[in-house]
């Protein structure tokens, strides 16, 4: 949901004369993009848990995120071409329904502990180097909503580009809250799953029904749900 609470300020930026004025308003852009990151930080933060190093596991999410900046601005600034084409937006909801699947359904097995030391070390850092791309592509799916939606209501891409950029620093930042509440609470890695599922099903249900028999209230309402549930039980 990151970028989506820029949108609701853009018809009040369009007005503003001045950089001064743009800039009482950032306190509370940065304050919302903080609150309303957190389901795409859970998420990011419970696909880097396979990584057992916790310097990987923030390496890999300083890397992942600034990748996924670069693809954000390079999707903002495309858009009016890319976004066109419906089936990068069905490609992204299925992807993210495909995370859930494959990390919850379909577990992979556990690595056999007999391998020489060599191929640890490759598997390791094949392991990190996936997890980077995983964090990503994902970040990314969970971004084309929002920017479509502020590309709709505005035509000034410096400002969605700012929306962008505050939304990828809250974040970073939320993202190393929650991978250290991921070691004290056991259900919040599959809640953050769950939120993959949710806006997976979200991103695919407005591209194909114009008119959602949903609102998009309802799917913050079910991420809000399996966040309380992930906060349910400590380890």
């Amino acid at each position: 949901m990151d970028t989506a609470s820029v949108n609701s300020f853009i018809p009040t930026l369009d007005q503003i004369d001045s950089w001064s004025e743009i800039l009482t308003l950032l306190p509370i852009l940065i304050s919302l993009e903080i609150l309303l990151s957190a389901d795409n930080a859970i998420a990011l933060a419970s696909l880097t848990k396979s990584l057992k190093n916790s310097t990987d596991r923030t390496n890999a999410l300083n890397i992942g995120i600034t990748i996924s900046l670069i693809f954000r601005i390079l999707l903002i600034l495309l858009s009016s071409f890319l976004l066109k084409f419906l089936f990068i937006r069905i490609f992204a909801g299925l992807y993210l329904i495909y995370l859930f699947f494959s990390n919850v359904i379909l577990k992979n097995k556990k690595i056999d502990t007999s391998l020489t030391d060599d191929l640890s070390i490759t598997n390791k850092n094949f392991d990190f180097l996936k997890v980077v791309a995983l964090l990503s592509i994902t970040d990314l799916a969970f971004s084309i909503d929002s920017i479509t939606t502020a590309v709709a209501i505005s035509d000034q891409y410096i400002l969605i580009v700012i929306g962008a950029l505050i939304g990828v620093i809250a974040l970073r930042f939320t993202s190393e809250i929650f991978l250290r509440l991921l070691e004290y609470f056991i259900r919040l890695e599959m809640a953050g799953y769950i939120a993959i599922l949710i806006i997976g099903v979200k991103l695919i249900l407005n591209t194909l029904v114009k008119e959602s028999f949903l609102p998009d209230y309802y799917f913050y309402i079910l991420i809000f749900i399996s966040f309380v549930w992930g906060f349910s039980k400590k380890a």
